[in-house]
């Protein structure tokens, strides 16, 4: 039991009683922790020392701190640096901007419920600085983030024993913001078969014709970009894909393995791929004849017409400006992804098959995140429906 002194009066005459008790040591430091009890009475003090010796003995003691939530999702996102991505690390970082600008200087301990919720409700009225307005709402599925970030944040610090409990954790965009934004926003259908077909027709004399081929074979763009020559087997018809280049903010090039294990995968490559590819390595034989010294010799697959390696953010630009041209839907490259995995699934590929074509580890994520299929997909399937409900009167 701590020794429990009692102190001078104060200017009112008052006796107060204080206590100094050990808390153990701190995870990160080392160094000794001690939380320093004052009250009224002598017994106020016990009560309190049983508390505390009580709490930490069941793990559950949160010992008083100053750190401000700033100063907590910046030893946060350095915890979680060496498991995630360079990007997604950038993601990270871009959607806590929003919890920072609002309750950053906040104590970490002071955060209740109430400012969570009215965090909440500033990010669908007035937490908006680009892409539109500033100081008006972001989209619903924007805010969702922004919140599902910061509640990862807080969930750590109550595993952390730097709170009590996560201020954030019952707390979730009005359902109905979510539905209007959803009606006015509905979900981008990938391309179906008619759509690949009218792209492909209008680009095949284009001269990157073959990594557009490889993008709707169901190729992360990072993975387009990232392969190499040495990648590729044209004598075989596979490709293996081990390496990545993506880009931070459309600036930086990061180069790096695959995003998962199961990304790491080798694939068939079907006829007309083969023989773009086979077209694409000629002719970069001829630029670089043409080009003499001017040329740059690489190991990659995807360059210019100099040799230098060009990036995701080329591979965008060349592919919406041939979409803009022929006059097509737009849609994202990871939604032309989609639509190559929504075709295997609609012509009978097992599901196991097209997730170890995606790169994806579980069935689940693919069957979630990529199988689209539109009405002409439905329609094509729905024969036994037909058959069903005709019937002789």
């Amino acid at each position: 039991m701590p020794t429990i002194k009692k102190l001078p009066p104060n200017k009112t005459g008052q006796v107060r009683y204080r206590a100094v008790v050990d808390i153990g040591d701190d995870a990160e430091t080392g160094k000794r922790r001690q939380i320093t009890v004052t009250r009224n009475t002598s017994k106020e003090v016990k009560n309190e020392i049983a508390r505390l010796t009580n709490e930490r003995s069941n793990g559950t003691l949160v010992a008083p701190s100053k750190m401000t939530l700033n100063e907590w999702l910046d030893k946060w996102l350095e915890r979680r640096a060496p498991d995630i991505e360079a990007s997604t690390l950038n993601g990270y970082r871009n959607a806590l901007m929003h919890a920072r600008e609002r309750l950053g200087r906040l104590p970490l301990q002071d955060i209740t419920e109430e400012d969570v919720i009215a965090f909440a409700s500033w990010l669908l009225t007035g937490a908006r600085r680009r892409g539109g307005p500033a100081g008006t709402g972001l989209r619903a599925s924007s805010a969702a983030g922004a919140l599902q970030r910061f509640r990862e944040a807080l969930d750590y610090a109550a595993v952390r024993k730097m709170i009590n409990a996560n201020p954030a954790m019952y707390v979730h965009l009005p359902k109905l913001a979510v539905n209007a934004d959803q009606q006015a926003h509905p979900p981008v259908l990938p391309w179906d078969e008619t759509e690949i077909r009218a792209f492909l027709v209008g680009v095949r004399c284009e001269r990157l014709y073959a990594p557009f081929l490889l993008s709707l074979m169901g190729l992360r763009p990072a993975e387009v970009c990232g392969l190499r020559w040495s990648d590729i087997d044209l004598d075989v018809g596979t490709l293996a894909i081990t390496n990545t280049r993506t880009m931070i903010g459309n600036a930086v090039t990061i180069e790096k393995g695959t995003k998962t294990a199961a990304g790491t995968r080798t694939l068939p490559l079907p006829d007309p791929v083969l023989h773009a590819l086979m077209a694409f390595q000629l002719r970069q034989s001829t630029e670089q004849h043409d080009a003499g010294e001017a040329y740059t010799p690489s190991a990659y697959m995807f360059v210019d017409e100099l040799g230098q390696p060009l990036t995701t953010r080329h591979l965008r630009y060349y592919t919406y400006k041939a979409v803009r041209t022929l006059g097509l839907r737009r849609v994202r490259l990871y939604d032309a992804r989609a639509a190559c995995l929504t075709l295997l699934a609609v012509s009978g590929v097992p599901d196991i098959v097209i997730a170890a074509w995606a790169g994806h580890a579980a069935v689940e994520v693919t069957r979630k995140h990529y199988l689209k299929p539109g009405v002409d997909a439905l329609r094509q399937h729905s024969g036994p429906l037909s058959a069903a409900f005709t019937f002789d009167v």
